[in-house]
């Protein structure tokens, strides 16, 4: 009988896609996938460390998992992603009931590490950069429906912003080649996907790395990245996908080639989240963003300008260290000024090896809750506003699959990327597929849409797989 495995996964779309490739990796090795963590041989978690309350989550969770290492089955407890690149063999001490941490570049190594560790070795910690021969596994589609996925093309950060743990859990950037990029986006359309997200942690900052010898790049200049050209390559050669996708981008990188990108390639939705985390120049300079409000202001005006319709998310951090006031007050005007759709708002909190550490944590608690919740007030009506504007207008929406157990009830996202719930007609499956839809109601966060026509052939209805959270924990 196969060993299982399941996998608990905290943080990014980053550590979705790494918790893919964990999948896959077990896999090859023979494990089976469970959704039940008492039937696990295998339990992994894959961590994130961008915010306190995440790390605060892994040691709840490890807690839980205590019961099944005191079973008669051995079972095997690792922890992965950027926590775990973070702590190393701290981990090992906080936690003894962890066999593995395992570091993100070090994913390729899984197998060998378990069958270690059935070998009768200790405990293990592997967490190495691929600083000098940079490896990127590669996603296979996995057929079944799967509408969406996610490819790397670059990994690391560069930009060190104080506030920001990136650079030590997922190092210095290292850039995948064009080819293997364009090679990995074809494979997925052929095998069925819809619709890439490419993924990085600048991911506008890309370059084709064979070119870096030839000639080196300024880091200081943002005309340095090719990451439209890469655009423009995929739309031309993988015309049968539908949409392409890409997170999260540096303001920096908002060239004027990849606003040109947008204003020309159909293929990217109208649509993009661009990270700001402040309106105030003078916490903008303490953050190392560099830019300025006015620099991201006129760019964001400038593509919307190029592409009509374009909508923007973003992230902000409250109470960042020496935040005044008057300061937080910029940020509201910004995002009034810019007209975000939706944002992440979060608190700071401070993280360990950040520069930021140096400038305190001298904004009370009570401050961040309410200044936090009026951010949540101005970034929720403007949704509000933009969600009631879109009734009666009709969307092209990529169905992502059904939505609960009745069988014609689906939902799937418009090109802004709204989530729209949808009804189909009897005997037609639209998952996969980009479909005309009315909106007839607006929700909180989400739209409500009407199929026009049954224009679609009749296929097999599927109906949705129960996804069960691991011992309850919040993803």
């Amino acid at each position: 009988m196969a060993r299982r495995y399941i996998v608990q996964t905290f943080g990014c779309q980053m550590n979705v896609h790494d918790s893919r490739r964990i999948e896959e990796v077990l896999h090859g090795e023979g494990y089976a996938p469970t959704e039940d963590a008492a039937l696990a041989d295998l339990i992994v978690v894959n961590t994130c460390s961008v915010r306190e309350k995440a790390e605060h989550k892994l040691m709840s969770l490890l807690g839980t998992l205590r019961p099944y290492k005191e079973t008669e089955r051995e079972v095997r407890i690792a922890v992965a992603g950027c926590v775990a690149q973070q702590e190393g063999e701290r981990l090992l001490k906080k936690a003894p009931l962890i066999d593995l941490v395992l570091g993100p570049d070090n994913i390729p190594e899984l197998p060998r590490l378990l069958r270690e560790l059935d070998g009768g070795a200790p405990p293990a910690v592997r967490t190495e950069f691929d600083l000098a021969d940079p490896q990127f596994l590669v996603a296979r589609p996995r057929g079944g429906g799967e509408v969406t996925s996610f490819v790397t093309v670059m990994k690391g950060c560069d930009e060190r912003c104080t506030f920001c743990i990136v650079p030590t859990t997922r190092g210095s950037e290292r850039y995948r080649p064009a080819d293997a990029i364009v090679g990995e986006v074809a494979e997925m359309a052929a095998g069925g996907v819809r619709e890439v997200t490419l993924l990085g942690q600048t991911v506008n900052s890309w370059f084709d790395p064979s070119e870096l010898e030839a000639k080196p790049r300024s880091k200081a200049a943002p005309s340095g990245s090719q990451f439209a050209d890469l655009l423009r390559r995929i739309a031309r050669e993988v015309p049968e996908l539908a949409r392409l996708r890409y997170t999260s981008p540096h303001p920096r990188h908002l060239t004027d080639a990849l606003i040109a990108a947008h204003a020309e390639l159909p293929l990217l939705p109208r649509h993009v989240h661009l990270p700001v985390q402040s309106g105030s120049d003078r916490v903008l300079k303490r953050m190392s963003r560099r830019y300025t409000r006015r620099l991201y202001a006129e760019r964001t005006a400038k593509l919307k300008e190029a592409a009509p319709g374009l909508t923007l998310s973003t992230d902000i951090i409250v109470g960042f260290p020496g935040e005044t006031e008057e300061d937080f007050e910029e940020t509201l005007s910004l995002v009034r000024e810019v007209g975000f759709v939706s944002a992440f708002c979060f608190k700071y909190s401070p993280r360990p090896s950040t520069p930021a550490l140096k400038l305190g944590d001298d904004v009370p608690e009570a401050v961040k809750d309410e200044r936090l919740q009026r951010l949540f007030e101005v970034v929720e009506g403007q949704q509000r506003v933009h969600l009631k504007s879109l009734v009666g207008t009709r969307q092209e929406v990529l169905v992502e699959g059904p939505n609960d157990a009745s069988v014609n009830r689906y939902s799937g996202r418009s090109g802004r990327h709204e989530i729209v719930h949808l009804e189909a007609p009897e005997g037609i499956d639209p998952t996969g597929q980009l479909v005309e839809v009315t909106i007839e109601k607006a929700f909180r966060h989400s739209l409500l849409g009407r199929m026009d026509g049954a224009t679609l052939p009749e296929r097999p209805v599927r109906r949705p797989r129960k996804k069960l959270p691991l011992l309850g924990a919040d993803a």
